[in-house]
């Protein structure tokens, strides 16, 4: 097996790239602004940044039921597209198992959106 080929592999590549971020993440660290030690943080440094304004600490709680049907169409969709594009020509076994895909999208779907 050539390193290439080696490197290629996920499992070897997700530890290449896990070491690089954190190579970075440490390098980073290190050409940060700390506080010198004994000296006291500066008021509002863990406050919230808003442009200057004086926001009172709340919660915010977003509502994202009007959002789910949105992101699920999204990501089925994209799913479909990306499944059917890649199926190969000329298979007849593939293109049935594309149709069957499209159909069960086409239900999901129906099913999201229904009223």
């Amino acid at each position: 097996m050539s390193f290439e080929t080696l490197l290629l592999l996920p499992p070897v590549l997700f530890v290449v790239v896990l070491g690089l971020v954190v190579l970075e993440y440490v390098s980073f660290g290190a050409l940060s602004l700390k506080q010198p030690p004994g000296k006291a943080q500066p008021p509002g440094k863990l406050k919230p940044y808003a442009c200057g304004e004086d926001v009172a600490d709340h919660k915010a709680q977003p509502d994202y039921s009007q959002f789910f049907p949105f992101a699920f169409f999204f990501t089925i969709m994209h799913v479909v597209a990306l499944v059917v594009a890649t199926i190969p020509s000329g298979v007849p076994l593939a293109s049935a198992v594309a149709v069957a895909f499209l159909v069960s999208a086409a239900v999901g779907l129906f099913i999201l959106f229904r009223r």
